[in-house]
């Protein structure tokens, strides 16, 4: 199936949901779908599994118990293959058994922390935090017999269902309100991780993981142009289970998070439900750090007082809590990417300016990306930026970089990948141009750690001249002013004599 009929299958479930009293705008949408795309997803995956085991002469062990698997509950079939729409399931019967054992039973899949790195595990996770809000069973049978024709029992398909997840939880942030915090546009996180440059090696952490969006772009760059072939055994078991952590606040967008990734081919992420801030940042030591940080994590929100009291430098802005808490994440050698507001960067109160100080003299903030205003419309539009920088020594000098696409960001005309490509290629060249240009460490020191991106190309010479000068000046501009106001008075005075 291509991607253009599965979009068209997901536009008809959608537009059969807003028909469900249960359902109210495009999280909710969302989140439904999401759930039953899931378990179809994950019959297909557990009957791939089966079919290999038979190939190699073993018997497969079901995650799943018969009673609810999808071909069982959802949509049984007759014994020549064909759906049996007579003994399907419908109406509150369904409701009934989804609500009251289905998501009891799957909701039980996490109770074993010894298999906390199954897929198993997994499951019980996501559907710890979500519900079934479709309350028509009716509806329900409609949105299954859709997406039974689906099928994911290949890396094509899968590819397919990843890019038609992706664009449903871009509606949501397309949707406004808090439901930004689901997606980061893609170009810029791409951007992102093509200056990073992530390697089979690493651990790649983001303490605000939203949909995933970071921890999927590094994946998506590890196994592109057939370097999946050139991993071993052991590489491809550490991508798999010991390479992308992440931390999420929110349940809804943990749930999305952790889905997003199983379905784009990462069994086990260790995503886990839990405000990153509240964390002691003064606990953490060598072994609990990262060797890569990619994240936007929230900004505009303010944290109360024993929040506060996990950092060394106390501030209610949880942009810069954030900010301190990935500092102290990053492993010695590590790489870190972060979006942050405009705000860090020029502002100079004790706790901004204490921060940022200790990010220039002990670690090696290398580049600054200037990201245009809207980036993040409709969600929000504060100007940001994308601060990068390793773990390595200070900064000596910091290459800015000004991405300026050739018209206004709106909501309906995002910012795109080709906007990024000249950052992306300069990168490492550094070079001084009308949209690029460096700033040494002496001369940030000299202007109290104000950060903030100021292309000297846009800054017109300002001619500084003496009082006397001056006054000359106003002087000639008077005698022309009153010259004009006496032709203007004959001029009238004429006219009323005519």
């Amino acid at each position: 199936m291509t991607i253009a009929n599965l979009q068209s299958k997901i536009n008809r479930i959608t537009d059969i949901l807003r028909r469900d009293d249960g359902i109210s705008g495009a999280m909710h949408y969302t989140e439904q779908i999401s759930w039953v795309l899931f378990l179809k997803y994950l019959f297909d995956y557990e009957e791939n599994k089966a079919q290999d085991a038979l190939v190699d002469g073993k018997q497969y062990k079901y995650i799943i118990d018969t009673k609810y698997r999808w071909d069982e509950w959802a949509y049984p079939l007759k014994e020549d293959g064909e759906y049996d729409l007579k003994n399907a399931m419908g109406g509150d019967d369904l409701i009934k058994f989804v609500n009251n054992d289905l998501f009891p039973y799957l909701q039980g899949f996490n109770t074993n922390i010894e298999e906390v790195k199954t897929i198993k595990y997994k499951i019980g996770a996501v559907f710890e935090f979500i519900t079934n809000r479709i309350a028509s069973g009716h509806t329900l049978r409609e949105v299954i017999e859709i997406i039974a024709d689906l099928n994911f029992q290949s890396k094509d398909d899968l590819f397919e269902l990843s890019v038609i997840y992706e664009s449903l939880l871009q509606g949501m942030g397309n949707d406004g309100g808090n439901s930004g915090e689901f997606y980061s546009p893609r170009p810029v996180i791409k951007a992102m991780v093509e200056v990073v440059k992530p390697t089979v090696k690493d651990t790649i952490y983001d303490g605000a993981v939203g949909s995933s969006g970071f921890l999927i772009q590094a994946y998506d760059y590890l196994m592109q142009d057939g370097k999946r072939e050139q991993y071993s055994t052991t590489q491809l078991k550490h991508i798999k289970e010991d390479m992308f952590f992440g931390n999420e606040k929110t349940p809804l967008a943990y749930v999305m998070g952790m889905m997003n990734m199983i379905l784009h081919g990462i069994e086990s992420p260790n995503l886990y439900k839990q405000n990153t801030l509240t964390q002691n940042i003064r606990d953490f030591e060598e072994k609990d750090r990262y060797s890569v940080i990619l994240a936007n994590p929230p900004f505009g929100g303010k944290e109360k007082k024993t929040v506060q009291q996990n950092f060394p430098i106390e501030s209610s802005a949880t942009e810069l809590l954030f900010l301190q808490h990935f500092m102290k994440m990053l492993k010695k050698g590590g790489k870190a990417a972060i979006i942050v507001p405009e705000g860090v960067l020029f502002q100079s109160n004790n706790a901004f300016t204490a921060v940022k100080q200790d990010l220039l003299e002990n670690f090696n903030l290398h580049t600054i990306l200037s990201l245009p205003a809207g980036i993040f419309l409709p969600y929000s539009g504060v100007k940001t930026n994308v601060i990068f920088f390793d773990r390595k020594g200070g900064t000596t000098d910091i290459w800015y970089y000004e991405c300026t696409p050739p018209y206004k960001l709106t909501k309906n005309k995002p910012v795109q990948y080709e906007h990024l490509e000249k950052f992306v290629a300069g990168f490492e060249k550094r070079e001084t141009t009308e949209y690029s240009w460096s700033v040494p460490i002496e001369e940030i020191r000299k202007a109290n750690y104000d950060i903030s991106a100021k292309n000297p190309a846009n800054i017109k010479k300002i001619i500084h001249q003496e009082p006397r000068g001056i006054l000359a000046e106003l002087k000639s501009n008077d005698k022309k002013i009153n010259s004009l106001l006496n032709e203007i008075g004959n001029l009238i005075q004429t006219g009323y004599e005519g």
